[in-house]
């Protein structure tokens, strides 16, 4: 009898993470052209596929749950293009067919913008198509350099707003950019490994996530080259997540904060984008 119930008792899994893994390059290259026509309206969300019941899963974050693939395409500012002056971050976060699920806007003060630059602190609010927020990103002033081991990078996601999710905390690397994406409560669930080097020179930069012991890359975050005048001219870069559909949608929306909290670190200066 103990024999039988052990055969009949599933794997326990750590939150987050899944059976199966799907390949991140597949449909990179689709994704990262200009994708279908755009449409305001939130798209149908049919029965999740996560392994959270629909009653638990945090307001607004149904649709995630569907998804294998999040583009995040950033606005270009035509004002600062003009007047040389750091402006709020605007994100158009899409899925796989070009639909708009996500509208990110940051706060900060104009102050910490043009002084602290990429330093900044700041929050992102993530808003649905009916203008409800539904994921809150706060990022405080750290530092960030491969040299200070002490008070690094780090955000903090809210889903709903006022209600901690997880964290992305930067870990010290002297020659690779490597984050965690931690539970509510710090708990180590997932690392993001970046390049040595951030430069994508005329090509994709690619961060992978891997578990937490870095044996199994279960998906990557990729910051798509978008052509030499837009990333010379311009600061709006494009980022593509690419996970399993089942994976936990508080991790996959830490994983939004994660690609905001690399687009200031790595890409906000256009020249450190190529």
């Amino acid at each position: 009898m103990a024999s039988k119930d052990s055969q009949n008792q599933k794997p326990r899994s750590l939150p987050g993470f899944l059976p199966r893994a799907t390949n991140p390059d597949q449909n990179s290259q689709e994704a990262s052209s200009n994708p279908g026509k755009q449409t305001r309206q939130q798209p149908h969300v049919s029965q999740p596929s996560s392994f959270l019941p629909t009653a638990i899963l945090p307001p607004g974050l149904e649709y995630l749950s569907q998804l294998d693939l999040i583009i995040i395409h950033q606005q270009v500012e035509l004002l600062g293009m003009i007047l040389g002056t750091e402006t709020s971050n605007k994100y158009e976060i899409k899925n796989s067919s070009g639909q708009r699920i996500y509208f990110a806007v940051e706060e900060s003060i104009c102050f910490n913008r043009n002084v602290c630059s990429t330093l900044r602190a700041c929050t992102l609010r993530i808003t649905d198509n009916s203008g409800r927020e539904v994921i809150t990103v706060n990022r405080p002033l750290r530092c960030n350099s491969c040299w200070c081991p002490c008070y690094l990078q780090e955000l903090e996601i809210q889903a709903p707003p006022g209600t901690i999710v997880g964290f992305v905390a930067q870990k010290w690397d002297p020659f690779q950019p490597k984050f965690t994406i931690q539970n509510a409560n710090k708990e180590d669930i997932l690392k993001i490994v970046g390049p040595c080097t951030t430069c994508g020179c005329f090509g994709d930069v690619d961060f992978e996530v891997k578990t937490v012991d870095e044996k199994v890359t279960i998906g990557k975050i990729s910051k798509y080259w978008s052509g030499f005048v837009n990333d010379v001219f311009t600061n709006a870069d494009n980022f593509g997540i690419h996970v399993p559909e089942d994976l936990d949608v508080t991790l996959k929306a830490a994983m939004i904060g994660a690609c905001f909290l690399f687009d200031f670190m790595f890409f906000e200066h256009s020249l450190a984008g190529l």
